[in-house]
């Protein structure tokens, strides 16, 4: 028999990607989010749609009732738009999700964290699961957040509930509606992919990460972290890729790292009168090669080769300018 899935957060980038791969998989699909959710990437997928909220543990029971596996990856991505939220969505809702699996007797949650969760690397080190969070909190809140809310989903499990945590890196493809990796696609379109800095990070491609998920759910060791990432690229590789995809002149301007901290203060005065797509924060961490070893999640989940960064932004680039976004 099928294992009945509930994916909170369903009508997200990851969300309803992972309930298409659950679909198509076979097995039947629970899709919660809120009322005033787009259902737009959910509308051909025969799932069963219910209406719900993280932090509402009620709507959480009721969705639950049922399931074997919970997949949760709602969560505030956006978190420059709206830093106020980011904290009470991430901690207080995996809590609210871990209580409400426990009730229903859920037998396996899928925790979806982030790469930022692990911190940042010494010069020269790569990320791998075994890496602890090092960052102050109000030095990259929404890190900080997605490192307590893994505490909290580890926390809870036991007693027949086991938790598997998956940290996707930087996640890109077709369907990134709420624009948060794709924007620096629609920026480059827009010719402001001209600047970088010296830093770089993993970026994978969202069905890879959908079919992380599911291989998670099936074959991850309970309290074990996962990777779920691509290619490392340099800032300088990947809007080099970016501008000839868009068809734009490759970037040229570099923020050298002595820059950083007053480019960021600026961007801080800035944002609060405008809306930018990206933050001090972001502009910080930039600065740091966040590169990091994929080989756990391929090994233990038997995950195939991940698709190149130039395929997941030319799909990107072509979703966009269907939806008349560029």
């Amino acid at each position: 028999m099928a294992e009945t899935t509930l994916v909170t957060g369903a009508s997200g980038f990851i969300g309803a990607a992972l309930c298409r791969t659950l679909c198509e998989a076979g097995l039947p699909v629970r899709a919660l989010h809120r009322s005033t959710s787009s259902l737009a990437l959910l509308m051909d997928l025969p799932v069963e749609r219910i209406v719900g909220d993280i932090l509402d543990e009620a709507s959480l029971v009721r969705a639950m009732t049922g399931v074997t596996w919970v997949f949760h990856t709602a969560a505030q991505s956006d978190y420059w738009r709206n830093p106020a939220s980011v904290w009470r969505s991430a901690v207080e809702g995996t809590r609210n999700v871990m209580e409400a699996a426990r009730a229903c007797g859920v037998r396996r949650v899928i925790h979806t964290s982030s790469l930022a969760a692990l911190g940042i690397p010494a010069p020269g080190e790569i990320l791998d699961e075994r890496h602890a969070f090092n960052l102050p909190p109000h030095r990259f809140p929404y890190a900080h957040a997605k490192y307590q809310a893994e505490q909290e989903a580890l926390a809870r499990a036991g007693d027949g509930l086991d938790v598997v945590i998956s940290n996707p890196t930087v996640v890109l493809g077709g369907g990134d509606a709420h624009q948060i990796s794709g924007s620096m696609v629609i920026e480059s379109a827009r010719g402001l992919g001209f600047v970088y800095t010296d830093g770089g990070v993993n970026l994978v491609h969202i069905t890879d990460v959908a079919e992380g998920h599911l291989a998670a759910a099936r074959r991850g060791r309970p309290g074990e972290r996962y990777i779920l990432g691509g290619e490392n690229l340099t800032h300088r590789e990947l809007f080099t890729i970016l501008a000839a995809i868009v068809g734009r002149r490759p970037p040229w301007l570099r923020i050298t790292g002595w820059m950083i901290p007053t480019a960021a203060a600026v961007l801080e005065i800035v944002g609060r009168l405008i809306r930018l797509p990206l933050n001090g924060d972001q502009l910080r961490m930039s600065a740091h090669r966040l590169f990091c070893d994929t080989s756990k999640a391929r090994r233990e989940l038997g995950l195939t080769a991940p698709r190149p960064f130039r395929q997941a932004a030319q799909e990107a680039y072509d979703w966009y300018r269907e939806q008349g976004v560029i």
